[in-house]
Parts: C-alpha cells; structure tokens; sequence
C-alpha cells in the first residue's frame, strides 16, 4: 500500500526568507537524500476563507509501501532531512503526518456537464 509522509510548515515569521532556504536548499536535500521516494508534491497555502491561514506550506513524499518510508525516516539522508524542515521552520515546529492517499478522479458524461461520474481508487 503506498503512503505518504506529510510536512505542513506553520506561516514563517519572514515568507521571503523561507522560500529562499526551501527552494534552494531543501528541496534539493529532499531529492538528494530521500531514499526510496516516489514522487514529491509541494503545496504553497495561498489564502483561507477564514482570514490569515495557519499554514504556509504542505509537502507531501511519497513512498511505495509503509516499510519503504520507514527505512527512509531511519536513514541517515532521512534525519539530515527532517531535521533540516525542522530547522527552516521559522514559525514553530512543523507537523509530521504519515497517511495513505485515497483519489476520486471525475469525467463529464456529457457535453453540458450537468452529469459527473468519478472513479475511486483504492
């Protein structure tokens, strides 16, 4: 079952600075040193309904199976990393997640897109 390690950085005290660090420095480290991962998906935060968000960035690195992440988290490239998101994160520590991932794709079934079906995939 593949899974997902997922870092959302709290809103940095400089946004500026942050960027800076996370696309220069850390997303490289990721690529670098993050054995075992599928894929990785950085998500700026760019707003809420709500007023200011909470939370400036989510990253999510995927891995094939739940024994794949944990011997990348257990390595040394996986420390260096997290520790290093710990680090850059100016605006208090950021939370770790581990969960699995559950897609709804959706198509129209016809010209006038009044009718959606979607695909779950499990």
């Amino acid at each position: 079952m593949a899974v997902k390690l997922v870092v959302i950085y709290p809103r940095p005290k400089d946004v500026e600075a942050f960027e800076a660090v996370y696309n220069q420095d850390h997303v490289p480290m990721a690529v670098a040193k993050l054995g075992g991962k599928t894929k990785i998906v950085a998500t700026r935060v760019l707003g809420s309904p709500a007023g200011e968000p909470p939370f400036h960035r989510i990253t999510e690195v995927y891995f094939p199976s739940m024994e794949a992440l944990e011997q990348c988290a257990a390595s040394e490239g996986g420390k260096q990393t997290i520790g290093n998101a710990v680090s850059i994160s100016s605006g208090g520590a950021p939370v770790f997640l581990v969960a699995e991932e559950e897609t709804f794709v959706f198509w129209a079934l016809n010209k006038n897109l009044d009718k959606c079906a979607y695909y779950a995939a499990f």
